[in-house]
């Protein structure tokens, strides 16, 4: 399959929005990432149907959140199902002074008609050690 260079860079850029966004517990700039029909499942197994459900969770949650340390998240491997829907894994850490706790989200990404990359349907998993 054909992929673009610069769809790869522009996907990259929005998982570095995500992490700027998260660092800076920046709710709206994190929710101008979710395409409106977008679904979230949180890493604690919450699900979230549409936007305005997302929404309404981000920014409860965001704004208050307390995590000791930093957030860092990087595209690990990026598939495209077709030339504008792509599956991101994802290496999420924070990084704390208790240690390191990672996720493993997998971010379906569709491209718009204007080629912006907007998160689609999401899941966020904890990974588990030991």
């Amino acid at each position: 399959m054909n992929t673009d260079a610069a769809d790869i860079k522009a996907i990259e850029q929005v998982v570095a929005t995500v992490e700027r966004t998260q660092r800076a517990k920046d709710a709206e700039g994190f929710l101008a990432l979710f395409h409106p029909d977008a679904l979230w499942t949180t890493g604690h197994g919450k699900v979230l149907l549409g936007f305005d459900a997302i929404a309404e969770f981000t920014r409860a949650v965001l704004p208050g959140a307390v995590w000791d340390g930093d957030v860092t998240y990087e595209a690990v491997h990026i598939q495209f199902l077709r030339p504008d829907v792509a599956a991101v894994k994802v290496r999420q850490v924070y990084h704390s002074a208790e240690g390191d706790t990672e996720g493993a989200p997998l971010y379906v990404m569709t491209r718009q008609g204007d080629g912006r990359w907007l998160l689609h349907a999401c899941q966020n998993t904890e990974v588990q050690t030991g």
